[in-house]
């Protein structure tokens, strides 16, 4: 994988690195990194009180559940400071391969993003609107406008070279209400906010016959025009976790910042 960049928010907080793609997130501090959150979704997120996020709703989600966990408990049962521990690495920040487990965006706290995007069938299938994409019309969310993001990368990359259309031909699919293959999690295509691109060129570590936490390196095949395309408008990419879904971009602008964040203020190498 070679390094990429994207835009994001910028906050003047120092990131250090700690090996290939393994950010040093105990330097940015919960505090900081939830500030970044708030701001991303005010439509959704009224304030953080001491160790809760409060909603506009009234409801609250408490940021830090203060269980050690391993990185499958994270995934299994994260709270909110584990879905943010792993610093999405952009240009300067990204150093290659990822290490082991390291999986940025990966790590998902179930209520908040219920609360972000429904957290129902129902509700989440009435914010939908079907976006044009290279001859087909796929269904995203119209919440905190990620079909006007998705619509924005759709025509950037219109304007790239045309061998890499094969790769957005014949999309895997966008909305769909559904568990990650092996979990009871639910996907973020279930929220109508992630694309997975052409399956014929794409990579999946489980189809590699990995297991968790025993993962294959792969040979990326996705060009990085397409990535950093996307990552410039606040999508994240599978490909840059260490058990890799290179087909799969999904909506995550508050790691994209954070990301940004980190490149902004320099990492080793």
């Amino acid at each position: 994988m070679t390094a990429l960049s994207a835009a994001g928010l910028g906050v003047g907080i120092a990131l250090a690195m700690l090996g290939a793609n393994t950010a040093n997130a105990g330097s940015i501090s919960l505090a900081e990194k939830l500030e970044i959150l708030k701001n991303t979704y005010p439509a959704v997120i009224s304030e953080i009180r001491g160790s809760e996020i409060v909603l506009k709703s009234g409801k609250t989600i408490v940021t830090d559940d203060g269980r050690d966990k391993d990185h499958q408990s994270k995934l299994k049962y994260a709270d909110v400071e584990d879905s943010l521990s792993q610093i999405y690495p952009l240009g300067v920040c990204d150093q290659g391969p990822p290490t082991v487990n390291f999986d940025p965006g990966r790590i998902r706290n179930s209520a908040l993003m219920r609360s972000l995007y429904g957290d129902t069938e129902a509700m989440a299938k009435a914010t939908l609107r079907k976006v044009e994409w290279f001859g087909r019309s796929l269904p995203v969310t119209t919440r905190h406008g990620v079909d006007v993001a998705l619509e924005s990368v759709r025509d950037d990359l219109k304007k790239s070279p045309k061998k890499i259309r094969k790769y957005l031909v014949k999309p895997g699919g966008s909305f769909s209400w559904r568990v990650i293959a092996g979990t009871d999690r639910l996907s973020v295509h279930s929220f109508g906010a992630a694309i997975d691109i052409n399956t014929k060129y794409t990579d999946y570590w489980r189809w590699a016959g990995g297991q968790p936490g025993d993962v294959p390196i792969y040979k990326n095949k996705i060009p990085k025009e397409i990535v950093e395309v996307f990552e410039r408008h606040d999508f994240i990419w599978g490909g840059k976790w260490y058990h890799f879904d290179t087909m799969h971009f999904e909506y995550r602008p508050e790691l994209i910042a954070i990301g940004k964040l980190a490149e902004s203020r320099g990492c080793d190498g």
